[in-house]
């Protein structure tokens, strides 16, 4: 008969209360330890001391117009500086980085106007003098001022500082090569326009709403979408256009909402616009090629000459006192797209705000060279 052995029941409790009660010590001691410690203050250290004068104050933080403002006096600067560069007799070539005509005049001749530093004529790429009509006064003063403006003979080897000269001597150019029987400089321009109307940006239209973007961003403050202003913008040109300039034909948007590859137009419409861009004078050719590789459309660039020059003044007849399509309407219609970027995402300075006035400049390059006085 086996025996088992239990402890008792009291015995069991005892022990576990004690073990409880040895836990409970312990922690009751670590808080103790923590809570009752004796702090030790700070032992405070005089503060340093230097001979001399106190540091300057601190500058306040420069504002992005300041930053604007700093740039422009230290490239005014450069600008005098370059003014007053002496040519080095050493080096000859360095004679070019010297303005070596005082006065710029703008004299009549029987052939038009033309313009002279002191003594010597502006001439253009092909030795021949630079000749505007006489019909443009204006011009020949604005292409009088551009030169007046270098500081240097350099300068004037770079066309972006010299836009109008280099027009007149591209349209020049055209007109020389008609005289002589060559069509192959209007053949080819009338072959590059052209390509420009199959991807012409006025007629590329954005999605109404893009799926990528969240609803707000298909959107402007007034509730307007980017295609809608992009087809209100097209509309007026095209109706201008299809009715004045080539009456009778059609022009549709070139981009679906959903496609990437450009719709080609009527082939009535093309031959059309064709002829007549092939039967343009060579001033008003060579400012339509100016516009439209500045504006990236023929259409634009289409308004905005007939708008302006003399050789289609029969078009305005009956629209005296109406307001003007002029510099600022082709720049808006030509960037809309890059206007809704940065009105909802802002500017990248020196970029965008650059190539904004570029813009302009080009087109008001164009408004100049096929505009005739008192027209």
């Amino acid at each position: 008969m086996e025996t088992v052995l239990r402890p008792a029941a009291g015995g069991m409790r005892r022990f576990a209360f004690a073990r409880r009660h040895n836990q409970y010590n312990h922690l009751a001691a670590s808080h103790r330890i923590l809570h009752t410690s004796q702090s030790n203050a700070a032992t405070p250290i005089p503060h340093p001391t230097a001979p001399g004068p106190p540091p300057p104050a601190p500058l306040p933080t420069r504002s992005e117009l300041d930053e604007r403002v700093a740039r422009k006096r230290k490239q005014a600067e450069l600008l005098e500086r370059g003014r007053q560069l002496k040519p080095n007799p050493a080096k000859p070539s360095t004679a070019l980085q010297k303005r070596f005509w005082k006065q710029v005049i703008v004299k009549d001749s029987p052939d038009g106007w033309h313009i002279y530093l002191d003594s010597r004529p502006v001439r253009t790429s092909n030795k021949r003098l630079l000749t505007i009509p006489h019909n443009k006064h204006h011009l020949a003063t604005a292409i009088a001022l551009e030169w007046d403006l270098l500081v240097s003979a350099q300068q004037a080897l770079k066309h972006y500082y010299i836009p109008l000269t280099s027009l007149v001597s591209r349209a020049i150019d055209i007109q020389e090569a008609d005289e002589s029987g060559n069509t192959k400089i209007r053949d080819d321009l009338v072959k590059m326009l052209m390509r420009y109307l199959s991807t012409d940006t006025l007629l590329c239209w954005a999605p109404e709403r893009n799926i990528h973007d969240p609803v707000a961003l298909n959107f402007d403050r007034e509730g307007e979408s980017l295609r809608s202003k992009q087809i209100r913008s097209a509309k007026s040109i095209i109706s201008h256009l299809t009715t004045k300039v080539w009456p009778g034909v059609e022009i549709n948007p070139i981009l679906d909402d959903e496609s990437i590859v450009p719709a080609a137009q009527p082939q009535m419409t093309q031959e059309v616009i064709r002829s007549w861009i092939h039967g343009m004078p060579a001033f008003e050719l060579a400012g339509l090629e100016r516009g439209v590789l500045a504006s990236k459309s023929l259409l634009v660039a289409a308004r905005l000459l007939v708008e302006w020059s003399q050789e289609y003044a029969l078009l305005r007849k009956g629209r005296e006192g109406q307001e003007k399509f002029g510099i600022q309407h082709a720049a808006e219609a030509a960037s809309l797209e890059v206007n809704w970027q940065t009105d909802m995402w802002g500017e990248v300075e020196d970029t965008h705000d650059v190539e904004k006035e570029d813009l302009r400049r080009q087109l008001g390059s164009v408004i100049l060279l096929v505009h005739a006085d008192g027209a």
